[in-house]
């Protein structure tokens, strides 16, 4: 109706201006501009309001996205205590809060691209509570505990000078690979040290002594402030990037964050939930000689200030799946992520659904079947229809979200028929929950 309005008195416009002179030709011309860019704000707002109203009814069918300026009572009264080997701790008041990652807007934009080459999985599920988790290192401590209110085993990381924490991987990092991860934190407040930060760093060694080359981000979780994101690149001991980004997110380091990072040779991006927040185009020293990662949790006050760790995995690639699929017919992927046992999409797995419907729209004859693979937990039958009900959601993403052809997308699913991975191992589980999309 607007849209209308505003083309009838542009109308008006035009009539009024045959009746006067030459001179008012470029009054005309700027006024007719004007008009157009109107309607076209107009039309752009509305297709943004349809795309948000897509993306809420696909990755929340069942229920409605909380408002920021207005959480519910229920949400801000609740708390969570945890199992632990200390039990005068008690874990995130925040774990579960509503606000993770309820801002839609964002999701289509979306860019993360998780690598398709698994290196290293851990979700720390075949570790007992109360040890140091098998597949990592520290010259420090730490241990596997249980949240009351965050599913699955999750690792501590304890405060202390120089002490880190080093995923044992099997080789050295590639020059393309990402690293994603989820975060709980307790105890913060008002009070939490301004340097009170997780340092991530890429090395030149896997020992916990420092290269003479590396590059780390620092993760802010002062509370009575907003401290931005430290960035610090170094080369030959010679210092190429020493800068602080501003970000303000206090809200969310309290609130289970997802991190993403991208490496794509000297390219470094690092997204927290679905909010880039890092792109520094040369962070990494030329050369790929950076082959260790290192993590290091610093001013955390002990026994007040906790910070856990989760679904830690690194994968080579995460480039370009649009390229593999139009050259190859077909691509695999496991960086689409589902609610456990459900087939509700996570937000965070847009970033390729959105490249698939690139490469639909580049090739408006391409034809794709979508087809679902779970791992082998469950029996055959729930794991088939799970498996089915996966790449329909994903099917629907692509149709209400990216506006392609529901005539040009067919799905399937297989089960746990077709394992890629070891099933009896955490890894080879990640390995086998994938989606595949195959050119017809």
């Amino acid at each position: 109706m607007k849209t209308t309005i505003i083309l009838r008195l542009l109308s008006v416009f035009l009539l009024a201006f045959f009746t006067v002179p030459n001179a008012n030709a470029q009054i005309l011309k700027k006024l007719k501009k004007k008009a157009e860019q109107t309607v076209e704000r107009k039309l752009e707002q509305k297709t943004e309001k349809e795309t948000e109203k897509a993306m809420d009814s696909v990755l929340n069918p069942n229920e409605k996205t909380p408002s920021k300026e207005n959480p519910s009572k229920e949400s801000n009264d609740k708390s969570s205590t945890s199992d632990t080997t200390n039990p005068k701790n008690d874990p995130s008041k925040d774990i579960n809060n509503p606000n993770v990652s309820d801002n839609l807007e964002v999701y289509s934009k979306f860019d993360f691209v998780p690598g398709d080459k698994l290196l290293f999985f851990d979700d720390f599920s075949q570790d007992f509570i109360g040890d140091f988790p098998s597949k990592w290192n520290t010259n420090g401590s730490g241990e596997v505990i249980k949240l009351n209110k965050a599913e699955g085993n999750w690792f501590e990381f304890k405060p202390g000078y120089k002490i880190q924490y080093l995923p044992l991987l099997n080789t050295q990092l590639p020059e393309e690979y990402t690293i994603e991860f989820d975060l709980v934190s307790d105890g913060l407040d008002n009070k939490t040290s301004s340097t009170a930060v997780l340092s991530i760093t890429l090395d030149d060694n896997r020992t916990f002594n420092v290269g003479k080359s590396y590059s780390f981000v620092n993760i802010p979780f002062g509370q009575y402030s907003a401290f931005g994101i430290r960035v610090k690149s170094i080369h030959n001991n010679d210092v190429l990037i020493n800068s602080i980004l501003t970000a303000d997110i206090r809200d969310e380091v309290k609130n289970k964050p997802h991190i993403s990072i991208a490496v794509n040779k000297r390219r470094f991006r690092l997204w927290i939930n679905e909010v880039k927040y890092v792109d520094i185009p040369q962070f990494i020293p030329e050369g790929n000689v950076l082959q260790g990662l290192k993590f290091n949790l610093q001013n955390f006050k002990d026994g007040k200030e906790r910070l856990f760790i989760q679904n830690m995995k690194i994968a080579e690639g995460g480039l370009d799946l649009r390229r593999t699929l139009m050259t190859d017919g077909r691509v695999s992927t496991n960086g689409i992520l589902f609610d456990s046992g459900s087939a509700n999409i996570q937000p965070r797995s847009l970033g390729i659904i959105m490249q698939i419907s690139q490469v639909l729209k580049q090739d408006e004859n391409m034809k794709l079947n979508i087809v679902g693979h779970t791992d082998a937990d469950g029996s055959d039958e729930a794991n088939l229809k799970l498996s089915k009900d996966r790449a329909q959601a994903v099917k629907n993403a692509l149709v209400d979200i990216y506006k392609i052809s529901a005539s040009r997308l067919q799905t399937d699913g297989k089960g746990e028929a077709v394992p890629v991975g070891d099933n009896s191992t955490a890894a080879g589980k990640a390995q086998n929950r994938r989606v595949e999309f195959i050119k017809m």
